[in-house]
């Protein structure tokens, strides 16, 4: 559950360093889940009053319908009842205009308007792509496998979440149309093949089938220079639909391009395979910091070695014997011996962390820039300071971002009367 939460960190932090990605807030997030939960307690108020309706509905139609078959056996005997005859013209003037009102009845009016007063708090197209694109750099960081990410079987999570977390055809397909969107063909390859991958082993879809996802994937892979690869998703496309025209015209041309390719000497084919496996492999890493920074969220960064761990301990610490932490020190432990990094245990309080996120909750705003280098990310950040006066007092929390020259950021809270 550990790791989990650093995935979510790290989630959360990836949609934000992107250019044109919305900043996303857990807090926020939270109160869309039960934004969502009150719209399903809406609906399903809708249709138990939709129920109700049609019940009152069927009672009427099943009374008439025996009341019919009996009369239409004998009409004259039955009309000759003046009973009868009465209450025939009482239905046909006043019940069957009744039951015309009953059906009219639009019980979804408070639904409707549930709806539309919450729909303005709904993220856009914006931050569905921006949620998606996180998702695939996470993919990247971490090594994780399609697979694993749409059967929800994430190292570190609990059985319970996982049953909550798969990614369904139409979501696979969705992630790679937003990588082809922005001409990521290797995840749009990787995400399309997950998504013909499910739809192969009879998951039910209902926006896409075989035939579009076998397209995506053709272009994608002739995009990254496989050409055996791209003519075999296209040979089966056309197995499934001989009618598609792209998908005709590609056949030609990928068919005509490995006639040309096998004429180049071999030599200078190696040397294209290899240029278009270090392009596939390479094709995140903007930066050597980028590549050691995903290493670190892996586990893979330098270790302390036996000696320099057996250096590193916990004690309390009272800052001089300042006067406020002389009674109640607080507890240091070393994380790393150079440069010094030490980690600081109960800081702060459940009570003021609740009272952070109360603050900065509705002061969370778009974060956009275009910066790749992690010193020009730490230079783009704003500080955030947030103050909120109670009785009397001022109190500012403020989130310090050190120059890019330092080794380590550091945060802090303080407090000001």
């Amino acid at each position: 559950m550990a790791l989990c939460g650093w995935w979510l960190i790290h989630f959360l932090v990836f949609t934000s360093c992107s250019a044109h990605d919305f900043f996303t807030s857990i807090g926020h997030m939270t109160d869309l889940l039960f934004t969502e939960k009150d719209l399903v307690t809406s609906l399903k108020d809708y249709i138990r009053a939709e129920e109700s309706k049609l019940e009152q509905i069927k009672k009427w139609a099943d009374k008439l319908d025996v009341l019919s078959a009996a009369a239409t056996q004998d009409p004259e005997g039955f009309l000759g009842h003046p009973v009868n005859a009465f209450k025939l013209m009482k239905r046909l003037n006043t019940e069957w205009g009744e039951l015309e009102s009953l059906v009219l009845t639009d019980v979804s009016d408070v639904f409707i308007s549930n709806l539309t007063i919450q729909r303005q708090y709904f993220p856009n197209d914006d931050d569905q792509t921006g949620a998606a694109k996180a998702l695939m750099r996470l993919q990247d960081t971490y090594q994780l496998d399609t697979n694993a990410i749409s059967t929800g079987e994430l190292p570190g999570s609990s059985s319970t979440s996982s049953a909550w977390s798969t990614l369904t055809v139409d979501d696979c397909y969705d992630l790679g149309k937003v990588a082809y969107s922005e001409a990521d063909y290797y995840h749009t390859e990787l995400w399309m093949a997950q998504a013909l991958r499910q739809l192969d082993q009879g998951e039910p879809s209902r926006a896409v089938d075989a035939v579009t996802v076998l397209d995506y994937l053709s272009y994608s892979v002739y995009q990254q220079g496989e050409l055996e690869r791209a003519l075999e998703f296209t040979k089966r496309l056309l197995d499934l639909d001989p009618t598609h025209q792209r998908a005709n015209g590609n056949l030609k041309y990928f068919e005509y391009q490995l006639a040309k390719q096998k004429k180049v000497e071999k030599v200078e084919e190696k040397e294209e395979e290899t240029k278009v496996r270090q392009r596939r492999e390479s094709k995140d890493d903007y930066l050597t910091e980028r590549k050691k920074y995903e290493q670190l969220c892996r586990g893979q960064g330098i270790k302390l070695t036996p000696r320099r761990q057996s250096r590193l301990f916990c004690r309390y610490y009272d800052n001089n014997r300042h006067p406020r932490y002389v009674i109640g020190p607080v507890k240091q432990e070393d994380e790393w011996d150079s440069p010094h990094i030490v980690r600081y245990h109960n800081i702060v309080s459940e009570k003021d962390m609740e009272k952070v996120k109360e603050l900065a909750k509705p002061r969370v705003s778009l974060s956009i820039f275009n910066s790749r280098t992690a010193a020009e990310f730490i230079r783009g950040r704003t500080p955030l300071v947030l103050s909120n006066a109670r009785g009397g007092a001022k109190y500012q929390y403020s989130v310090i971002l050190l120059p890019d020259k330092s080794p380590y950021i550091k945060i802090f809270m303080k407090t000001c009367l």
